[in-house]
């Protein structure tokens, strides 16, 4: 079985450590029997090279290159990943990456910068009156079949989601979305937005198995074989984290 991974900008949108997923499913894709052939979309690439992607990748930035790939997606590639997500590709997207596909993000300085509008919500900045989210993050999920999962946050806008029954998960600590509703993230047909980096899939391998099962299941109508796998250090790496967190 082969699969196409498409990972989005990563020579502009790879910070804190978001490249870790990339490894990441590559390594469960060859323990799993999968060809995985990671294909690099940056900005000079055409945008039908998405439709031919099994799984979608993006990461997070700081402001300038986030603003280099928002005209990027907003004139040329935008309409043609809300067509692959739309259609059920798995996907990724942390953080920036996550905010570009809402409806706007509003600046600290009140600009407001029109999103994808692919996932139903929005962000805003509320500037130096306000703290960043920073820290440690564990967050409990239908799709991690009820296990906390760990990561780590760092962003100063705060996502509101229109219904909160589609957020990825609920924050155990943390802040999630905006430090308020307890939401972290959004779950949309098969994709995945959420503002854990740390990066999220090393320490959560179940994630990147279930990302995996759901494009096989789409591409091939039939599920990985799923069996008993080592995961004894990601499993102490992920308790330290919730032990911490928890006394």
């Amino acid at each position: 079985m082969k699969l196409y991974l498409g990972w989005f900008y990563p020579e502009l949108m790879s910070t804190y450590g978001d490249r870790g997923n990339i490894i990441a499913l590559s390594y469960w894709a060859k323990i799993l029997g999968i060809n995985l052939q990671v294909i690099v979309i940056s900005l000079k690439d055409p945008k039908e090279i998405i439709l031919k992607m099994d799984i979608l990748f993006m990461g997070g930035a700081q402001d300038k290159q986030q603003e280099i790939v928002n005209n990027d997606l907003k004139n040329h590639k935008g309409d043609y990943l809300k067509k692959a997500i739309e259609a059920g590709v798995s996907g990724l997207f942390v953080c920036g990456a996550y905010q570009f596909l809402g409806q706007y993000y509003k600046t600290a300085d009140g600009i407001k910068i029109p999103g994808l509008s692919i996932f139903n919500l929005y962000t805003e900045n509320p500037g130096n009156r306000f703290p960043r989210l920073i820290g440690d993050i564990g967050v409990k999920t239908k799709i991690a079949f009820d296990k906390i999962i760990v990561g780590f946050e760092n962003h100063g806008g705060r996502t509101y989601l229109s219904d909160k029954s589609l957020a990825f998960g609920e924050v155990v600590f943390g802040f999630g979305n905006n430090g308020r509703d307890k939401t972290e993230g959004i779950f949309y047909k098969n994709t995945i937005g959420t503002y854990l980096h740390g990066p999220i899939l090393p320490k959560n391998p179940f994630l990147a198995r279930f990302l995996l099962n759901k494009a096989i299941q789409k591409k091939y109508k039939k599920e990985i074989r799923m069996k008993k796998f080592d995961e004894n250090w990601e499993k102490k790496a992920r308790e330290k984290v919730i032990k911490e967190n928890l006394k």
